[in-house]
């Protein structure tokens, strides 16, 4: 489903950020009803334009988002205090009001919502097409001083940098008013804060990347199954090999993250299948390559994550 897609589902949207949150749990249960699994409804979005899309997002507590990845680039600007930590490929952040997070294609990430937010997790957020980040690389030389193929969480509360809220602030504006022009508008200010984020990674003061938190279990084990993804991953095998319980384990995923430790491990396999499918690696040699037992194991848990076969999601993919 793309963006607009989801957009037109609502009657009318208020403000000029888009839906809120009383919008949304009325669009989460049309789409239940609808059968959309709205917990994988991040996975399942997908770019409305060619080179970029942008909007402002919220989430309430007790909202699940599954770990997911996506075709395009993700930037991520959190405008709330709320307690939410942030899970960006295998490194886990405690998010601040200001922090901007860049996720590339293909890199699993998901917020990690406490039961009791203090706040709504509100955050704005910008789409880049790979298409719109070659092409910028190519007209502005200075652009490919900065790494986009790694992930980050830039920390600018505070510091001069903070500003790039409001630059995405204003393409989020431009593009819920959706004025004559509206797209070049967008694109152009997505330019212009693509230079101002590769200023701030390349001088490094006042806004440093961000530190993970300090590594916990959770972060141990999420770190052996990235080590460990083309081989078996059992639960009495990393119980074992952190000298801990099973029980132990299984704990902390079903109260971090609200999915058992198989569940997890079978999410970050497809996110990485759906990577290697992406660089055309031929589907019969992936599932080896992402620890599936056989093909039909494979296909099977794709087909049931994403709603489409690796084939179908191969041709969606090219056609895109």
């Amino acid at each position: 489903m793309k963006l607009d897609e989801l957009n037109r589902l609502l009657t009318k949207g208020t403000g000029i950020y888009g839906f809120t949150l009383q919008e949304r749990e009325q669009l989460r249960e049309q789409l239940v009803d609808e059968g959309v699994d709205w917990a994988n409804m991040y996975q399942e979005l997908e770019m409305s334009h060619r080179y970029v899309d942008t909007h402002r997002d919220e989430s309430a507590a007790g909202e699940f988002i599954s770990l997911h990845s996506h075709s395009f680039y993700e930037l991520l600007f959190c405008r709330s205090n709320s307690g939410v930590e942030y899970l960006l490929g295998p490194s886990r952040y405690r998010l601040q009001r200001g922090d901007l997070i860049f996720a590339p294609p293909g890199v699993s990430h998901r917020p990690i919502l406490p039961k009791g937010l203090a706040e709504p997790y509100r955050r704005d957020v910008v789409w880049m097409s790979p298409e719109f980040i070659i092409q910028m690389g190519l007209n502005f030389p200075f652009l490919t001083s900065a790494d986009w193929g790694q992930g980050f969480l830039l920390r600018t509360g505070g510091t001069a940098w903070e500003e790039l809220g409001d630059q995405i602030q204003d393409g989020v504006r431009e593009a819920r008013r959706r004025a004559p022009g509206w797209e070049a508008y967008v694109a152009g200010n997505t330019t212009i804060l693509l230079t101002q984020v590769a200023r701030a990674l390349a001088e490094r003061k006042g806004a440093p990347l961000a530190p993970a938190e300090k590594p916990e279990l959770l972060d141990l084990v999420f770190s052996y199954i990235e080590s460990h993804l083309s081989e078996q991953i059992t639960l009495a095998d990393t119980a074992r090999y952190f000298w801990v319980s099973e029980s132990k384990i299984s704990q902390i995923f079903r109260q971090k993250l609200g999915v058992s430790f198989y569940r997890y491990v079978t999410q970050r396999r497809l996110i990485a299948a759906k990577s290697l499918i992406v660089q055309g690696v031929p589907l019969k040699a992936i599932n080896e390559r992402v620890g599936f037992a056989d093909y039909s194991t494979f296909f099977r848990a794709f087909k049931r994550e994403y709603g489409v076969s690796p084939s179908q999601f191969r041709s969606l993919q090219a056609g895109r």
